[in-house]
């Protein structure tokens, strides 16, 4: 890890010095010390949306940080995407959405690098209306549940800020502790109701033994579900990968929570009987999970 950390920090440095940087962040499992021999080294690059930063710049450094040239600077993904040349990958602002607005994923010093661009206003919009208790969920590639806008709320909280000489990062980081009551009230609510309605709607999907359908319906509830359960616990939750596995140190989780989500949702079945009997499993998860909350909030 700490090999990591030090390409992490050479890089953020070097971020710094480009034009319109604000502030560079290490973000994703290694901000939070999860991180594994292979984890991505994810950056977060904030910046001020009248000054943004000089695509020039970072296109001549991703250009001098990859080593081997265009065929070595590109991770595999971007490579097909995007073809061989780093000025293709390194992306303008808002190619890849409004959330997550572009960026590069890079292959530097023999560590798959991401660089994620941040709009300062629109992340201090965000928190400010997460902490209100007024909460989005959009189409986003790359998370299948979708991208919820308390991930901006989540990302501040657990990154690591390498670069950030005006300070941008600090008052962020002050609105995300403690966690804010509105926003685990809402979170709450709107999950325990969309899990519930997920598995109602699948049940006649169920019954004619749409995979498909039914397949998708018990990821639904089940992301979900760990939505409910990291926000009744005031834990933040920044990306559906490893976030069942994450359900195993929350205080509060129904019995064998992890266990029981992997099994179902690694054979749903194939006809009908077997559909039904997953959602049936599903549905004792979403009762003792809503019996949780109820125990600590009396409205759940």
């Amino acid at each position: 890890m700490n090999e990591a950390l030090d390409v992490a920090a050479r890089v953020a440095a070097r971020l710094g010095a480009v034009p319109g940087v604000a502030a560079v962040v290490l973000g994703g499992s290694l901000s939070r010390g999860a991180g594994h021999p292979d984890s991505d080294i994810d950056l977060g690059i904030y910046y001020e949306p009248e000054r943004p930063p000089d695509l020039a710049g970072l296109r001549a450094l991703a250009r001098e940080l990859c080593a081997g040239g265009a065929e070595g600077a590109v991770a595999p993904l971007a490579r097909e995407l995007h073809g061989d040349v780093p000025d293709d990958v390194v992306t303008p602002i808002g190619a890849w959405g409004p959330w997550i607005n572009g960026g590069a994923w890079l292959e530097i010093e023999g560590r798959r690098v991401d660089w994620l661009y941040r709009d300062l206003a629109r992340v201090r919009r965000v928190i400010e209306a997460c902490r209100a208790g007024q909460v989005t969920c959009d189409y986003q590639p790359g998370h299948p549940h979708g991208f919820l806008s308390a991930i901006y709320l989540a990302e501040v909280h657990d990154c690591r800020p390498l670069f950030d000489p005006g300070g941008a990062l600090g008052p962020l980081k002050a609105l995300a502790a403690p966690y804010p009551p509105a926003l685990r009230r809402a979170l709450i609510d709107r999950f325990l109701w969309e899990a519930g309605f997920a598995l109602d709607t699948a049940h006649k999907a169920g019954r004619r033994g749409d995979v498909l359908y039914v397949s998708g319906c018990l990821f639904r509830a089940a992301a979900c579900l760990v939505q409910a359960l990291f926000a009744l616990n005031e834990r933040y939750l920044s990306n559906e990968k490893g976030a069942v596995q994450r359900t195993r140190a929350l205080p509060r989780c129904p019995e064998r929570f992890a266990d029981r989500v992997e099994a179902t949702l690694a054979a749903p079945g194939l006809d009908a009987d077997a559909l039904l009997g997953s959602l049936g499993r599903m549905e004792a998860l979403a009762r003792e999970t809503r019996e949780l909350c109820r125990q600590g909030e009396p409205s759940c």
